[in-house]
């Protein structure tokens, strides 16, 4: 550190009590110390890995100190003065960044890739944008609970070229959300200067374009840091609405320690060392006379002993022993079904009508279930299932969003973490993969990293055969049947429809719930009109035979028995299986064993579906009662056409029935 007494920082204390002058000195020492046992540790090869935040403590602690503890932070790589000043214990963070049992993800995800609800803590992912879209789903549960809360969180100045960004701050801003975005403007994203990240002078200019209000601070003045977010905080308690902060500071190390620094200038190395947050505030310190060398060498030994002890204290557990089951039941919360029979009458009515009355009595059920998606408040949705839920049960329920699926996804990741259901509506299948990255990264893998499920169903209208074209037609549950940490429902009736619907909000996990659009308004039957549920995993048997099994899901289903009807003299078991994962393989499995053959319908294209691991599921377990081989039938292998013709051509509908013969025939 510098020797100088001179400050090169320019402070006003104002009325700051000294005893948290003194706590904010103190709180930046922390992380410096740790980090600087950090990288002895690192180079002896005892941690594998390091994001260092020397010279960005400022940061990390003046918000720290600025909020309350019972509100949520969503901090980045360099902020372990997030992790310290809210008092984690040492051994802990340690036993993390070694992968011990004592960390936050039992050795699952390393670094600061964690949260803790203990300390309201949400930690990152490596795609660095998706937090911020949860901040506004925290902040949004907060203002429905009556909670007059502010959330923190935090980007670099490079992920404010991602979409995430843009998407949640636009968010943010039509919902007036109580959330502060943080930005730790350091120079670099990882060598790339800023000069090739963005092209406007300052990126707190960014605000403008959203309408919120946005600051420049000078991230390493920590009375700055500290005096100015403790004031917007209060202010946004009051008034909620979000704030846009750009900290001006600089990284004195690599990205990460292996990067080194070779690419940056020394003479601006130099600039930054001049401004070192923790040297000039403590000169600053011994200057007005609040700091004493006493005081001082009493804070360093404290922090080292303690240091040392959580690395005593973390080195000295046992590593991690892999156990499979421990593993793969942390992949999804579990789940305590309650199966409710129904009670009522039955009323005949339509597929879209069954989604549409599950849906509300869900929202009866659960008295702060939220739905969002487009279009879906007083227009009712683009197909008309939320008509009504607006006037019904009010727009904070019921909420239109902005075209911006990743943030809406992450923003039901944040009611999930605060404690509140949620419906995402895809407008159309199709759409989800402007939102893929946090159902695949952030929803599916939470609760296996951290213990924090996601409480999140996401409806998917999707299939052909409306004509719609490549964007408006797809079913694409096999992008999503192969991510571990994800349910995937895709009902065939409108009986299956609701219950299954009731089902998904209930289960605390993700699901991914497809509803075919062809099915919508062609299928009809008997509904019980009262609240009930049916279980995942439970395929239906809808015809029995020796002959043959088939087995297929939504609109597939249909196919199916069409066939069957005008082939009365193929007697075959039809296994509708509703639920894609979890998957009904004793259904299929005792099925199979008993007719010996086996044709597996989809409306997806054939390489890469489920048929294909069902079909190699029933080689590896039923291989020995089979009398013919497995047979998939699929669509075109190739995007779905508009034109009628062409979409007859595309769908596998079409090539059902020869198949099923040539299986007959052999």
């Amino acid at each position: 550190m510098l020797t100088s007494t001179k400050s090169h920082i320019n402070y006003d204390k104002k009325n700051i009590d000294k005893r948290i002058l003194l706590q904010l000195y103190k709180n930046m020492l922390k992380p410096r110390l740790i980090e600087e046992k950090m990288l002895i540790l690192l180079r002896q090869g005892k941690v594998s890995k390091w994001f260092s935040g020397i010279g960005q403590e400022a940061i990390s602690v003046g918000v720290t100190m600025a909020l309350q503890n019972d509100e949520y932070i969503l901090p980045m790589h360099r902020n372990l003065g997030v992790f310290t000043t809210r008092d984690i214990p040492l051994h802990r963070l340690f036993g993390q960044w070694q992968g011990k049992a004592s960390g936050f993800t039992k050795g699952r995800d390393r670094s600061f890739h964690f949260g803790t609800q203990e300390f309201n803590i949400v930690g990152m992912i490596s795609h660095l944008g998706p937090q911020m879209g949860v901040a506004d789903g925290i902040a949004l549960a907060n203002l429905l609970k009556g909670k007059k809360h502010v959330t923190a969180v935090f980007t670099g100045e490079g992920g404010t070229s991602e979409g995430d960004f843009h998407e949640a701050l636009n968010v943010a801003s039509v919902w007036q959300l109580p959330v502060i975005f943080c930005i730790e403007n350091n120079g670099y994203g990882l060598s790339t200067t800023t000069k090739e990240q963005y092209h406007c002078k300052d990126l707190a200019d960014r605000g403008k374009g959203y309408g919120i209000d946005s600051f420049i601070l000078d991230g390493n003045n920590i009375i700055e840091v500290y005096e100015k977010v403790l004031k917007l905080a209060d202010s946004i308690r009051k008034r909620p609405r979000p704030i846009l902060i750009e900290f001006k500071t600089f990284r004195m190390r690599g990205h990460e320690e292996a990067s080194g620094t070779k690419y940056v200038p020394a003479e601006l190395m130099a600039e930054w060392e001049t401004k070192d947050p923790i040297v000039n505030f403590k000169n600053f310190l011994f200057n007005e006379k609040i700091l004493t060398t006493k005081i001082d060498e009493d804070y360093t030994n404290e922090i080292k002993a303690e240091i040392e002890a959580g690395i005593q204290q973390a080195f000295g557990e046992d590593d991690i022993i892999p156990n499979e089951s421990v593993e793969l039941n942390d992949v999804y919360k579990s789940f305590d079904y309650q199966h409710i029979e129904p009670k009522s009458k039955s009323e005949e009515i339509r597929f879209i009508d069954a989604i549409s009355q599950g849906l509300r009595q869900s929202m009866q059920q659960h008295k702060d279930l939220v739905i969002m998606g487009q279009d879906i408040a007083e227009y009712g949705g683009v197909f008309k299932i939320t008509e009504g839920f607006a006037e019904e049960f009010g727009k904070d329920r019921v909420r239109n969003t902005p075209i911006c699926e990743s943030a809406i996804v992450e923003a039901a990741m944040g009611l999930s973490i605060v404690g509140i259901k949620s419906v995402v509506e895809m407008q159309f299948a199709d759409f989800v993969t402007s939102g893929f990255n946090p159902v695949v990264n952030y929803l599916a893998k939470s609760h296996y990293r951290w213990n924090q499920n996601a409480d999140v169903v996401v409806r998917m209208p999707c299939g052909g055969g409306v004509a719609a074209g490549p964007f408006h037609s797809q079913t694409n549950e096999a992008w999503f049947t192969k991510t571990p940490g994800l349910k995937v429902v895709y009902p065939a009736f409108p009986y299956d429809a609701k219950g299954l619907l009731a089902t998904a909000i209930n289960d605390p996990n993700p699901v991914l719930y497809f509803e075919h659009k062809a099915l919508y308004r062609s299928i009809r039957q008997e509904v019980p009109t009262d609240y009930f549920t049916i279980p995942f995993g439970k395929a239906s048997l809808l015809r029995e035979g020796n002959a043959v099994t088939i087995i297929s899901y939504g609109a597939g289903v249909h196919w199916a028995l069409e066939t069957l009807d005008k082939n009365t003299d193929i007697q075959a078991d039809l296994i509708d299986l509703r639920s894609l994962q979890p998957l009904d393989t004793e259904a299929i499995y005792n099925s199979v064993k008993k007719t010996g053959r086996a044709i597996i319908l989809q409306e997806d294209s054939l390489f890469g579906g489920i048929a294909s691991d069902i079909s190699a599921l029933i080689m590896e377990h039923c291989f020995e009662h089979l009398d013919a081989p497995v047979k998939r039938v699929a669509s075109m292998e190739t995007p779905i056409p508009f034109i009628n013709q062409l979409e007859n051509q595309y769908m596998a509908k079409g090539k059902f029935e020869a198949a099923l013969k040539e299986l007959m025939a052999y």
